[in-house]
């Protein structure tokens, strides 16, 4: 099991599976999300993810025609990534506040990163979703 919160805790989340990988996805959207060279999330079964306290904390961002981006109304942080086109939901890493074992990663979107940003490890890379 894992738990997760925003910045200023307001919004707390609980995983009830382990989390097989993370992607670590390139593309514009996610870069302005997060204001990093990329968004990092692990995907989990919807039926696994539960809020479990700030559920009317919770703002939510119509990104694009299949995809809610979720934050903390109160200190921004970015929390999840739905995609109606599935049945899981991407849960930002950086919010997760328990240890992860080590898991497989990849790089997905790499054909629209950041132009000053170059990966220098030896992940697979995607140059779209995997």
């Amino acid at each position: 099991m894992h738990t997760g919160s925003c910045l200023c805790g307001a919004v707390e989340y609980r995983i009830d599976a382990p989390i097989e990988a993370l992607t670590h996805c390139h593309c514009s959207m996610c870069r302005k999300a997060h204001g990093a060279a990329f968004g990092t999330y692990a995907t989990v079964p919807l039926e696994h993810f539960h809020l479990t306290k700030g559920k009317d904390q919770l703002g939510v961002y119509h990104s694009s025609e299949h995809v809610t981006r979720t934050f903390c109304r109160h200190c921004g942080a970015n929390l999840q990534f739905v995609d109606n086109r599935d049945h899981s939901i991407g849960v930002a890493a950086g919010t997760l506040d328990t240890a992860l074992s080590v898991v497989p990663q990849s790089h997905i979107y790499v054909g629209s990163k950041a132009p000053w940003y170059g990966i220098q490890d030896d992940l697979p890379q995607h140059a779209e979703d995997n």
